[in-house]
């Protein structure tokens, strides 16, 4: 795949004192822009490439509706901890732009690929020492496939899902009227078989609209459990107790998959990074407080993973 850089890195020496630069890069017809975090020593030192989760969640953890700053907090305190970081908007987030997008011919292979040409363009810079996958949520899985046969040094998976997800949209069905989850799995099985639905009723266009559909059918053929078994490099998965999306059930599966990793389920960290009770209303009320620290612990077990 040819790659268009429209900013290159100047030499790191030039940048010392300026710790964060605008990177962007061309790929498959989309402009993705991320941020480059430096610490003040530049020579050989480890950069970690921060994969966001799903939905229009930005490079900082964010999304229009909640902010948190989660992974600008973690690319931050990497930075204080001598680790560099680069971490992005996904394709049509913020501000990796998509002309024109047309949401039917969104993949996740394409989001794959971003993650690969991110990849390639940390390769080059020879300032680095070891390149480091950390995937939250949905990034997980992504940053995953992305690093079996690139030149990946060490993956974390952060709050990652352990089950595909058709799987996972079934179980959070299920809480649904008898009705709606009925027809839902009849629309799921249809996509499962990898073909689209031609008429979905009006209800049910938040989860299976005709323009979506492409995008669920690609998602749905990959199974974290798989994937990750096929990482032959150092692995490190994080999860929290209090975290109401993935649960420590899903770090179990991911570990089990691939028993040379190591797992560290960290107490009272909720999906955003925070320090949460299980309560919902209490939990969800992190989501959208910047000013939380992240919690304890999270950092200190990614550092040293990192410099082992």
């Amino acid at each position: 795949m040819k790659i268009l850089y429209f900013f290159l890195i100047l030499p790191l020496t030039l940048i010392l004192g300026q710790n964060e630069k605008i990177i962007t890069i061309q790929t498959q017809n989309c402009n993705l822009e991320g941020s480059l975090l430096l610490p003040y020593s530049t020579q050989n030192i480890p950069i970690a490439l921060i994969i966001a989760g799903s939905g229009p969640t930005d490079r900082n953890g964010n999304n229009p509706m909640m902010q948190n700053n989660s992974l600008k907090m973690l690319a931050y305190s990497l930075e204080e901890n001598g680790i560099a970081s680069l971490r992005y908007d996904k394709r049509g987030i913020g501000k990796s732009v998509i002309p024109n997008f047309d949401e039917s011919k969104l993949s996740f292979e394409d989001y794959i690929n971003d993650v690969k040409s991110w990849i390639d363009f940390l390769e080059k810079d020879s300032s680095f020492n070891q390149i480091i996958i950390i995937g939250h949520s949905e990034g997980s899985l992504l940053g995953m496939i992305a690093s079996q046969n690139k030149n990946v040094d060490k993956f974390i998976s952060i709050a990652g899902a352990g089950e595909s997800a058709n799987i996972i949209l079934k179980k959070q069905l299920s809480n649904q009227p008898k009705n709606f989850y009925e027809t839902s799995i009849k629309y799921l099985e249809v996509l499962e078989s990898g073909k689209t639905i031609d008429s979905v009723d009006q209800n049910y266009y938040s989860l299976f609209r005709p323009s979506i559909q492409p995008y669920l059918i690609s998602w749905f053929k990959y199974n974290p459990q798989e994937e990750i078994a096929k990482l032959k490099i150092p692995i490190l998965i994080l999860q929290g107790t209090t975290d109401l999306q993935v649960k420590v059930e899903d770090a179990n599966f991911l570990h089990n998959a691939n028993p040379s990793s190591e797992l560290k389920i960290i107490d009272g960290m909720n999906h955003v990074l925070k320090e949460s009770e299980l309560d919902m209303q209490k939990n969800m009320q992190t989501y959208s407080n910047p000013e939380l620290p992240l919690k304890d612990g999270l950092i200190d077990s990614i550092v040293e993973f990192i410099k082992k």
